[in-house]
């Protein structure tokens, strides 16, 4: 069974922040995932992460004004200091928590443009390279255009293209399978073709991102196809349950056979 980590930023909202790390563990998470640490210091993640005896596996990349709607940089090619800082930014917030995996969010651009094209794998080559000295993975993903409209990257072949084109062993592909549903559907074969690429599963039902299995799909079984086809990483839980947290893990007892 893939193991799981908790998506802090949607789940776990019944508290404060740094609450919700022991709140996961005591759910039965022994991993832990969120959007963006840059509100904290490091420092204290990591040690909200060691009294809960969680891991802490992926976080992304500053994305910009966020409150502007902003939903990354590397595709603006009028922001290329910026995007650099940022890697670095989150490079050592990477060191100081133990995180081994970045989200790079590719941001609002056009992605027929061969300007933000360039600009795109430009800006993933510099992250890789730069999250390579520290041993960190680079994760680029697909995200819907219901969700987030005019997102460069909202194709799944695309981004597998261009993390072969690139050929760096420190990118990979994050297959959400929310994503892929409401982008292309056919999960289980995309899982198949594209798993030699894929380097963080997340999950959410379709159409409400709420818990897997209350939804469109039958996720229990996707789930338990990630067994058959090898995969060996984590599966990021990142839906917002419908009530409280804890009430809506039934799903996860239905799989782990409680």
């Amino acid at each position: 069974m893939p193991r799981f980590a908790a998506n802090l930023s949607m789940m776990f909202t019944e508290h404060a922040f740094p609450e919700r790390f022991r709140a996961a563990a005591d759910a039965g998470f022994d991993a832990v995932e969120f959007l963006f640490p840059y509100d904290y210091p490091a420092k204290d993640i990591a040690e909200w992460c060691r009294r809960a005896g969680v891991e802490q596996v992926l976080f992304n990349l500053w994305p910009g004004r966020w409150e502007a709607g902003e939903r990354g940089l590397a595709a603006l090619p009028g922001r290329k200091a910026e995007f650099r800082q940022s890697v670095r930014t989150a490079l050592d917030y990477a060191a100081v928590i133990g995180t081994p995996r970045l989200h790079m969010m590719a941001g609002i651009a056009d992605a027929a443009d061969p300007v933000h094209q360039a600009c795109y794998r430009e800006q993933l080559a510099f992250a890789a390279d730069a999250a390579a000295e520290q041993g960190v993975t680079i994760m680029i993903e697909p995200i819907n255009g219901r969700d987030m409209p005019g997102y460069f990257l909202d194709d799944f072949e695309r981004a597998a293209e261009l993390i072969d084109t690139l050929g760096h062993p420190g990118v990979k592909l994050q297959f959400d399978i929310y994503h892929r549903q409401i982008l292309r559907g056919d999960v289980l074969t995309g899982l198949k073709s594209l798993m030699p690429v894929i380097g963080h599963v997340q999950i959410a039902s379709v159409p409400a991102r709420n818990e897997p299995g209350s939804g469109e799909l039958d996720d229990l079984r996707i789930l338990k196809a990630l067994d058959e086809l090898g995969y060996a990483g984590f599966v990021g839980c990142e839906y917002r349950p419908r009530a409280g947290t804890v009430d809506g893990l039934g799903w996860l007892a239905a799989l782990r056979g409680g």
